[in-house]
């Protein structure tokens, strides 16, 4: 049994490691023709947000807000700091017959989306009927 679930591509997104104290939300939703995953990145753009195939078939999330200018550091006095930084890393095994090289991603209102396309589900064998003789 647990060979069956450490063996699943869903072991990376219940043991994925955040190098971050905490990691983003995500959904992960298949369509007939595609994998979409939403990972929320609050706060940041799309030069933030690093996201590439590893290994052939992991895809890794990762996101980092750029550090702010000598100049801006200094003339600013932080008050309360709670937030922390939005920065996270995130790994996803994905499933077999996937297009990785169509794969795109693109931030909208805080909201990573990824797609990756799925290959077409390959063609059932039919039933073929064999005539039976008595001599071969």
């Amino acid at each position: 049994m647990a060979d069956l679930f450490l063996g699943s591509p869903f072991r990376r997104l219940l043991y994925a490691r955040p190098y971050a104290s905490a990691t983003a939300a995500m959904d992960w939703v298949e369509t007939p023709t595609s994998h979409v995953i939403r990972i929320n990145v609050p706060g940041l753009g799309k030069d933030d947000v690093k996201v590439q195939v590893e290994d052939g078939n992991v895809l890794t999330v990762r996101a980092a807000a750029k550090e702010k200018s000598e100049e801006e550091k200094e003339e600013t006095v932080w008050h309360v700091a709670e937030r922390g930084k939005p920065e996270f890393a995130r790994e996803v095994a994905l499933p077999e017959h996937v297009k990785v090289e169509q794969i795109r991603a693109g931030v909208e209102n805080g909201v990573l989306t990824v797609v990756v396309p799925k290959e077409p589900a390959p063609a059932r064998p039919r039933t073929r009927p064999i005539a039976v003789s008595s001599k071969l």
